[in-house]
């Protein structure tokens, strides 16, 4: 059987030792995978560190957070947009499918996907702000998701708030 059959629910972890998890030919990619994020620390600064698994980050941290408002989604830590607030971005090495995240926010928060162009190609929001224990018509960690070919950056934008996600899983 080969290793690629056995990727249907891959989660991918950091590597502080900058080895693959997952070794294949570099042609060859997982069908999708899961981000969990537990295996960052408190505060660090996300940009490369899942790099062998395609995707790059900017404006994110690690955090397990205080708030009761934030909740995890699963684990304890999750991303939130710094430092610039209420903002984080994913950028792939090859174009993937789809994209999913489970969001939590104090405000209406957006998803967009581009193209390798900078061109919006698909684009979902969360109806309202869902912050735990705040009467939201939508719940904290409400998965949120772009699909279209071709997806070559993500961002996640809450309007002049405060954001967390958990879980982001891509596919090709």
């Amino acid at each position: 059987m080969s290793k690629r059959s056995n990727l249907k629910g891959i989660i991918a972890a950091v590597d502080r030792h900058k080895s693959p998890i997952w070794e294949a030919p570099s042609q060859e990619f997982p069908p999708s995978v899961r981000l969990d994020f537990e295996g960052l620390t408190r505060f660090e600064i996300l940009r490369d560190q899942y790099q062998h698994w395609g995707v790059h980050f900017k404006n994110a941290i690690a955090v397990s957070p205080s708030n009761p408002a934030y909740p995890p989604h699963s684990g304890e830590i999750v991303i939130m947009g710094a430092p610039k607030s209420g903002f984080l971005e994913l950028t792939f090495d090859r174009p993937v499918e789809f994209v999913v995240g489970y969001v939590t926010s104090s405000r209406l928060t957006a998803m967009s996907a581009y193209n390798g162009c900078g061109e919006t190609i698909a684009r979902n929001q969360l109806s309202a702000a869902n912050l735990a224990n705040s009467n939201s018509s939508v719940q904290p960690n409400h998965p949120l998701s772009v699909r279209a070919p071709d997806i070559q950056r993500v961002t996640f934008y809450a309007f002049d708030g405060e954001l967390v996600v958990d879980d982001i899983s891509f596919g090709y």
